[in-house]
């Protein structure tokens, strides 16, 4: 068994779950749509330039999970899936899972989007593992604070290692892990692995993998 970790956003996903949420939860109302636009646009120029602030990022995103009842939510989520994301799935991510589902391969999504937006994608696309950033709960609520470390630049490294563990395997278990990932934001692991692939990359990530011979793989194209 080797192991194949995926990126989700703009990787599996022609798209940013997190912002679409966002957007989403602006077109029905819940959220001031302009101010939805404004501060995605801001965090989302902030996180390809690789200065984005996790801490105030997290402290936006995950504000409306507070403010609603987990059950409210959970119906909101489900028409996000249906209307938004189930559309954009491609047959060529889905054929790259199988490809490596198919070989045995232990396989996980690994993404700083949080858990309550990705668990049903990842569920939907198959994927049984899911390495998301965690979001607190207290009395059966959502607080709007995220749990341990975010999923976000280094702490991906943590954080499957973390996963890893709680499978009772390590890195050095595998002889080849891969990690697919669209975004410069994520070469630290990717150079923890032993076969990145740029997929769909950025501009940073594009020179990053040229000049060290990384494959790169478009999947929407």
């Amino acid at each position: 068994m080797q192991l194949a970790l995926f990126d989700l956003d703009h990787t599996l996903l022609p798209l940013d779950s997190d912002t679409e949420w966002g957007r989403f939860l602006g077109r029905i109302g819940v959220l001031d749509r302009e101010h939805q636009e404004r501060e995605h646009a801001r965090f989302y120029r902030e996180y390809v330039a690789g200065t984005m602030d996790i801490a105030e990022f997290l402290a936006f995103q995950l504000a409306p999970l507070a403010a609603h009842p987990p059950a409210e939510l959970d119906g909101w989520h489900a028409r996000f899936m249906d209307e938004v994301i189930v559309p954009s799935i491609r047959p060529a991510a889905t054929s790259l899972l199988e490809r490596h589902r198919a070989r045995g391969d232990l396989c996980a999504i690994v993404t700083a989007t949080n858990e309550f937006v990705t668990a049903p994608i990842a569920r939907r696309l198959g994927v049984e593992h899911l390495v998301a950033t965690e979001v607190e709960t207290l009395d059966g609520r959502y607080t709007g604070r995220p749990r341990g470390t975010p999923n976000y630049r280094e702490g991906k490294i943590e954080r499957t290692g973390q996963w890893l563990a709680s499978q009772g395997r390590r890195w050095e278990d595998f002889e080849r892990t891969w990690f697919y990932s669209d975004s410069a934001n994520d070469i630290p692991l990717m150079s923890r692995v032993t076969d990145p692939v740029a997929t769909n990359p950025d501009a940073r990530l594009a020179a990053h993998a040229q000049a060290r011979g990384w494959p790169v793989l478009h999947l929407f194209e």
